[in-house]
């Protein structure tokens, strides 16, 4: 599933052709994705001016000017692919190439931007819902979600506390989206061994017996700030299924210091551990043995 910098990556690619500008036709061509269409789900799209495009953890929001939010989630295998009048082909270049099934296209935003907006879904994992803007604290699919953790709110002070006597692991603790919203299996993996912290180290860990953030604690936010921007300027991770709206892939796997290198030497400078996977809350956990206490 595309993570935080999948997910802002594509919000860049689909700025500049969908803000400030309106949704002349909408199309949901099957009654489903992953939930089924509202019934007036196209009603309240077509023609209207798209504000705003903002991303929430791993969602996509478009603001309204009627004062509804398109909410859009990519799922597993969910991508969009821009397609101008001059450009009706994805540029870029592929290490495998992109699935070409148009019967896979399962929604159209034709802008007066003059792009046309497609999603494609092979697995229908990903959804859209409309939404009022007042009524997005109540939004079930929103609720209860953590800081971002590229947010002013999301410092060592902050994890201290939400760790603070949490007896699983750091990684299970990472993956809550309530501790922290959009960081997923990738980017923790990558995160705790830039901070040199055991994915296996007890929560709580992070914070002293009166509350008080560890090194520990601070060390890690600094790694998810690196990873998470390093990615994204990077353009994301392509594991199986994601794209850029301009079809290219995201290069950051390349730099990739831990994860999906098993059995090779870690990267930390003078460690020269071997890379270790074990399955963790049911997915794949890659680490050093030797440098991530």
């Amino acid at each position: 599933m595309p993570e935080l910098p999948e997910v802002e990556t594509v919000r860049r690619g689909l700025q500049p052709v969908m803000e400030g500008a309106k949704i002349l036709v909408a199309e949901a061509r099957r009654p489903d994705l992953r939930f089924p269409f509202q019934p007036d789900f196209v009603a309240r799209l077509q023609g209207q001016l798209v504000t705003g495009l903002g991303r929430r953890a791993k969602y996509l929001m478009a603001d309204l000017a009627s004062g509804d939010v398109l909410l859009m989630h990519l799922g597993m295998s969910g991508s969009f692919r821009v397609i101008k009048p001059d450009n009706d082909a994805a540029p870029g270049e592929f290490h495998y190439p992109r699935a070409k099934d148009s019967t896979h296209d399962h929604v159209l935003f034709r802008m007066s931007s003059g792009a046309d907006i497609v999603f494609n879904d092979p697995r229908r994992f990903g959804y859209m819902k409309v939404i009022a803007r007042n009524a997005l604290d109540e939004e079930p699919l929103l609720r209860g979600l953590g800081p971002e953790p590229l947010g002013n709110a999301f410092d060592a002070c902050m994890l201290a506390g939400a760790c603070a006597g949490k007896t699983t692991s750091l990684k299970a603790a990472l993956l809550d989206q309530r501790v922290v919203a959009g960081l997923g299996n990738i980017y923790v993996c990558e995160a705790l061994h830039r901070s040199h912290l055991s994915p296996r180290r007890i929560a709580a860990t992070l914070s002293t017996k009166k509350g008080e953030p560890t090194d520990h604690a601070t060390r890690l936010v600094g790694a998810i700030h690196t990873v998470l921007n390093d990615a994204i300027k990077a353009g994301g991770s392509s594991l199986r299924d994601h794209r850029q709206t301009s079809g290219e892939l995201g290069y950051f796997q390349h730099a990739f210091k831990v994860y999906d290198r098993e059995g090779e030497i870690c990267k930390t400078p003078g460690c020269n551990g071997t890379i270790k996977r074990f399955t963790q809350n049911g997915r794949s956990t890659f680490w050093c043995a030797k440098c991530q206490k």
